[in-house]
Order: structure tokens, then C-alpha cells, then sequence
């Protein structure tokens, strides 16, 4: 087929030719040209089958190489699979030989553990067997040993027996010979003896009884000085005295223009509101607040503070900061109350009285914080009963609080230890406690060792060098005694006593106090301080009416 097309194209193209050349030929007849065509067509017949064998040959040339290089190519890679297939048998036999020697040398070595683990069963069961025998010889030796003392038992009992009625028979015989030359009966003798012997006995006696009470009481002293001495020195605890003044270091000096405001009214409303002097003077970077009360001093220290830090100073927000430091400073009482009853080891105390007892964490005694000197005692007592051999909980429950009445004394007439004992038992403490802490101040007669004891480590603790300061004391009692001089005038808000004492400002409420009676007040206030107090210097009375309209724009 592929001749036949081969021989029209090419004829085909022979005709295509001689047309084109006939032009210049010269003419032929018609059978010429059928000749020619013929022997022209035959010519490429026998071209084309030249060709055509031609391209034959040669596709079978390709065919065959073709085919060679596929042989070729199938022989290599079966021999690259052969080669693989001979390496992967190789690998896997290594493999095999490699897993059944590791085999062999972990058999070895178990085999040979156990061979030693054997040996050393064997030792110890010969060790057993050996160590076994030789107890059975101490057994058999013990029985034998055993046998020869109960021997020896019975033959001394023997002689005890005999040696027991010889004694008898003597001492029937030395008493009827003594009867015989005092000229006296057993019975009248014995009955002189004693009395004789109860005698010497009773003068023995009372000569003893006063030398053991002169050597109990002389110890007893001694023991008792010991015991305190060690207590204080174990506690060892830094006293802080309490002042009336607070430091607050600034970031830079141009907060104090700040501080003070346009005209002074930051600082005017900052005292008024807090009732803490603001000092403001040549200290670098820092101002001083000063008030006798430490609860408003702490709250003005906050707030000021939190105004520094913030950077907006005005009266309104002031006030705002105001209010949210006195919030903290309730959280920072109860924290300091809750840290303290840790530290005791207390756990079970009531939760109504947490948070009058973190009140004391601002309340001082004669310069010493009632707190810390809560601690302190109860830690004294505490090592006092453990030298004495006494249970030490309640002791130190006791000690503890035995001042939570001075959270109070301001609030309910009457003694701190009597204030303090009575709430004790209204919240459920025991008796023990509540005794304890009524009779601290001899105010009731103590009659436990608790009482004792607590009377005991509060003076300690009290008696320290350096723990109290009575002008400090005598100082802080005239400016509270001015505030409420101030506060029992009707219509009165608020008082504060600033300048250390010189100046009383008397806040009143204007719907109930007009000006002239602000001016009455004033007066008489100056009148009674003068009357009842004495001071140094002056003391100016500043009653502070003021009058508020607030609407909210919506």
C-alpha cells in the first residue's frame, strides 16, 4: 500500500513537470506521449519501489535496533533486579547472621548472670545451713545451761528455807532474852520506840519543809527571770516607732506647683478633704503629710500618690481618689489582719472580728503599733508556756488579742479590756480567752494561767527599750480630745486637727448651720479647749461652711 501511494505522488509529480515544460518540447503525437507516460510512469513505479524498499529496509534497520536496545535495556534491568535481588539476600542473611549472633551473645550473657546468681543462692543456702547449725548447738548448749541453773534454783530455795526458820527461831529467842532484861512486853516496847521515832521524825520533817521551800521560792525566781529573759531575747523583733508624719517622693519638683494648684485650691480642697496638712517646702522631690490620726494619713499618702501618678489634679478628682484609697486602706487592714493570724498559727477565728482587728494595723500605743505589739505578745507567751510545759494555743490565742478592745475605744465607753473581752464572747470565744483578756489590766482579778501569762508577755513586750514613747502618746491623746470637743457641737460634719494642734477645722452642714451659727460654734469650741486642755502657744478654731448645687446635664 505504502508503494502505491508512493508511485502516484510521484507521478503526480512527473506530470506536474512535463506540463509545465511543454512549452518550450517540441510537439508530439498522442501516441508519444502515451508512450512516454508509460515508460515515464514505469520509471517511477521502479523509483518508488526503490524508495519504498529503501524506507523498508530502513524502518526494519530502526525496528531492529529498536528492539536490540529494548533487549538491551530488558537484559539490564533484569540483571540491576538480579543484582538488587542478590544484594537484598546478601543484606537480609547479614541481617539474620547479626540478630542470631546478638542472640547468642544476650543467651551468653543471661546464661551466665544466672549461673552467678546461682552460685551466690548456693553460698547463702550453705551460709543458712551453717549459720542454722551452729544455732542449734547454742540451743542444745542454752537447755543444757538451763537445766543446771534450775538445779542450782532448787538447791538454793532449799537453803533459803532452812536459813528462813533458823532466822525465826533466833529472833524468838533475842526477843524473849530482850523481854527478859528490860522487864517489858514486845507490844510496850514497840509502842515506846515509835513514839520516840515519830518524834526525831516530825522536828526532821519541818526542818526539811522549810529548806525545801526557801530552795523552791529562791528557783522559782530564778526560773521565772530565766524564762522572760529567753522569751524576749528569742523574739528579737525590730520595733518601728510610730510618727505623725508621712515622706512621698515626687518625680520631679514642678508636681509641687501641681500639688498646689492655681490660687492654692488643689491643695485647700486636699485638706479638706483628707484632713492631712500638706508640707510643702525646700526637699527636693518630695512633700510631707502630717496628722496625729495614722488611718488618715495612710489614705491621704494613697491618694496623693494615686493623683501623682495620674496627673490630673483638681478638687473633683480629689475627691474621687479620695474614696477609692479609703477602700484600699479597709483591704490593706484586712490583709494585715489575715497576715498576723497566720503568722500566730490562729486558723479559726471568727470572721466578724478580722476586720476590727486589722483596724489596729494604723492604731498606736504610746508610739507602739497595737499590732505589732499583738504579735510580739502572743509570740511571748507562746515560748513562756512551752518552758513552763503548758499547752501553748490558748495562751497565745489570748495574748493575741488581748487588745482588739482599742479598735473600739473610740466607739463604746468604757475600759479596752473590758470592750474587748465582751465581744470576744459575743462571737463565740472561749471563757478561757475572754478572762484572760478582761484581767490583762488587773481590772478583774485573774484567776487562770492564762491571764497570767498574758499580764505577763504584755508587759514584756510593753517594757522594751524603745518600743513606746509616753509624749507621743500624750501628744495624739490632746488632738483626739480637740476633735471631739468639735465633734459633739450639733450640725458638725467633720473635724480635723492640722498644724500639730495649732489650727481645728470644723466642717459643718450648711443646711443646718447658717453663719452665725458657725461662728457661735467656733467660739465655743475655743471656749472649752482653753477650759479643759493644756498646749503650747495657740490654738485657732476654723469652722468651714459650704454650700454645693450639682445637676446632671442629659
Amino acid at each position: 500500500m505504502l508503494i502505491l501511494i508512493l508511485g502516484l505522488r510521484f507521478l503526480s509529480l512527473y506530470a506536474g513537470r512535463s506540463a509545465a515544460g511543454g512549452v518550450t518540447q517540441r510537439p508530439v503525437d498522442g501516441h508519444d506521449r502515451v508512450a512516454e507516460a508509460e515508460i515515464e510512469a514505469e520509471a517511477v513505479r521502479q523509483r518508488g519501489m526503490k524508495e519504498a524498499d529503501a524506507a523498508r529496509r530502513a524502518a526494519e534497520v530502526e525496528i531492529e535496533s529498536l528492539r536490540r536496545a529494548v533487549q538491551t535495556e530488558v537484559a539490564a534491568a533484569r540483571a540491576s533486579a538480579e543484582a538488587a535481588k542478590v544484594r537484598a539476600d546478601k543484606a537480609a542473611e547479614d541481617l539474620l547472621a547479626d540478630a542470631r549472633r546478638t542472640a547468642e551473645r544476650e543467651s551468653e550473657s543471661r546464661l551466665a548472670a544466672l549461673a552467678t546468681r546461682e552460685e551466690q543462692l548456693t553460698a547463702r543456702t550453705q551460709a543458712l545451713d551453717h549459720r542454722e547449725s551452729e544455732l542449734d548447738t547454742q540451743a542444745r548448749e542454752l537447755q543444757a545451761h538451763r537445766a543446771e541453773l534450775d538445779a542450782e534454783g532448787a538447791a538454793l530455795e532449799e537453803l533459803r528455807s532452812e536459813l528462813t526458820a533458823a532466822t525465826v527461831r533466833q529472833e524468838h529467842e533475842h526477843i524473849a532474852a530482850l523481854e527478859r532484861v528490860a522487864a517489858l512486853t514486845t507490844e510496850e516496847a514497840k509502842v515506846e520506840l515509835l513514839n520516840s521515832v515519830e518524834a526525831t521524825a516530825r522536828r526532821d520533817a519541818a526542818a526539811l519543809v522549810r529548806t525545801i521551800e526557801t530552795e523552791a521560792r529562791a528557783e522559782a525566781t530564778d526560773r521565772a527571770r530565766a524564762i522572760v529573759v529567753d522569751a524576749v531575747q528569742r523574739i528579737a523583733s525590730e520595733q518601728t516607732t510610730e510618727t505623725v508624719v508621712s515622706v512621698l517622693h515626687l518625680p520631679s519638683d514642678e508636681m509641687k506647683g501641681r500639688i498646689i494648684g492655681r490660687e492654692g485650691r488643689n491643695i485647700r480642697a486636699f485638706e479638706s478633704v483628707t484632713g492631712v496638712n500638706v508640707i510643702i517646702d525646700d526637699t527636693p522631690e518630695a512633700v510631707l503629710l502630717s496628722c496625729f490620726d495614722p488611718v488618715r494619713r495612710e489614705i491621704a499618702r494613697i491618694t496623693l500618690e494615686k493623683l501623682v501618678l495620674d496627673g490630673r489634679i483638681h478638687p473633683h478628682r480629689i475627691e474621687e481618689i479620695y474614696e477609692t484609697a479609703k477602700v484600699e486602706v479597709d483591704e490593706l487592714c484586712l490583709r494585715a489582719a489575715r497576715d498576723s493570724l497566720a503568722g500566730i498559727g490562729i486558723t479559726d477565728l471568727d470572721e466578724r472580728l478580722i476586720p476590727t482587728l486589722g483596724r489596729l494595723k494604723y492604731r498606736t500605743s504610746y508610739g507602739q503599733n497595737v499590732l505589732g505589739h499583738l504579735t510580739e505578745t502572743a509570740h511571748i507567751a507562746g515560748i513562756m508556756a512551752s518552758e513552763l510545759g503548758l499547752e501553748p494555743s490558748v495562751i497565745k490565742r489570748a495574748a493575741f488579742l488581748h487588745d482588739i478592745g482599742k479598735a473600739l475605744t473610740h466607739e463604746v465607753e468604757g475600759s479596752h479590756a473590758i470592750i474587748g473581752a465582751d465581744l470576744l464572747r459575743r462571737y463565740g470565744e472561749s471563757e478561757a480567752v475572754a478572762h484572760a483578756v478582761e484581767a490583762h489590766h488587773n481590772e478583774v482579778q485573774p484567776r487562770t494561767v492564762e491571764a497570767v501569762l498574758t499580764q505577763a508577755a504584755d508587759a514584756c513586750s510593753a517594757a522594751r527599750p524603745g518600743a513606746r514613747r509616753e509624749s507621743l502618746e500624750v501628744y495624739v491623746k490632746r488632738l483626739e480630745r480637740i476633735e471631739q470637743i468639735a465633734t459633739a457641737r450639733p450640725g458638725v460634719e467633720r473635724v480635723f486637727a492640722m498644724q500639730s494642734g495649732r489650727e481645728v477645722r470644723v466642717m459643718v452642714l450648711p443646711e443646718q448651720v447658717d453663719d452665725l451659727a458657725a461662728g457661735v460654734i467656733a467660739r465655743e469650741v475655743a471656749k472649752q479647749i482653753e477650759d479643759e486642755l493644756t498646749y503650747p502657744g495657740q490654738i485657732r478654731v476654723t469652722v468651714v461652711r459650704e454650700s454645693r448645687a450639682t445637676e446632671v446635664a442629659h
